[in-house]
């Protein structure tokens, strides 16, 4: 079952930290990480993520049912889970109004048999680091009255859908959802006109010189 055990941290330096730790240690399947406050978070690329006591979901869950969609599962089981209409953002952001409430990281060892799938889901949060100002927000801020327990409650019933559904579900739900698709998006590579996700979750991208895909790395949205 999805979210048992649980151990809860009013303080730690990451849940997927802690996550990782049990996962190799032998914890089960669904076996949930939460904190109130993270010292040391960490969001994709290297990225830090932070947020106020109690103000955000802060969970991580070791995971032994491996799939290689399992981060678009998890965007699509947040998007449905939120009070509010949410979209995803290519990889795993996902995003209200265009700017982002929650960010998924996947880490693990397949050749061990686990993944451990961490979420951080801004609730409260009114206040961002300037850097991230014009670009974050939160249920709160986008007229969402709910807390963080019942955010976590809806979001591990939805992940207790989506994580099992079929490939297919998961990738039409995921393009139903997609936030970049026809607009023109920056990378590191170059720029274009972003074209939806082939079937193993790549981003598809029609620039002058043809089409691009793009399995993994940074996208931008121009404004």
């Amino acid at each position: 079952m999805i979210g048992t055990p649980r151990v809860h941290h009013r303080l730690t330096d990451s849940t997927n930290e802690r996550a990782r730790g049990l996962a190799a240690a032998g914890a089960p399947h669904g076996t949930l990480v939460t904190a109130d406050e993270q010292a040391a978070g960490r969001g994709r690329q290297g990225r830090q993520w932070t947020a106020p006591a109690g103000s955000a979901v802060l969970m991580s869950l070791v995971l032994r049912e491996l799939d290689e969609l399992l981060p678009l599962a998890a965007a699509v089981a947040v998007c449905e889970a939120l009070p509010v209409d949410a979209a995803v953002k290519w990889p795993n952001d996902v995003w209200i109004e265009r700017r982002k409430a929650a960010g998924i990281l996947v880490e693990g060892r397949p050749q061990e048999g686990w993944a451990v799938l961490g979420l951080g889901i801004n609730v409260t949060t009114t206040e961002f680091p300037p850097e991230l100002a014009d670009r974050a927000t939160s249920l709160h801020l986008s007229g969402a009255e709910t807390s963080s327990d019942q955010v976590l409650a809806d979001v591990l019933r939805s992940l207790s859908e989506w994580l099992g559904a079929s490939s297919a579900a998961v990738l039409s739900a995921w393009r139903s959802l997609d936030a970049l698709k026809g607009e023109r998006v920056r990378w590191s590579g170059g720029e274009g006109t972003a074209d939806g996700i082939d079937d193993s979750g790549a981003l598809r991208v029609q620039t002058p010189d043809g089409p691009v895909t793009l399995d993994a790395g940074e996208v931008h949205l121009l404004r």
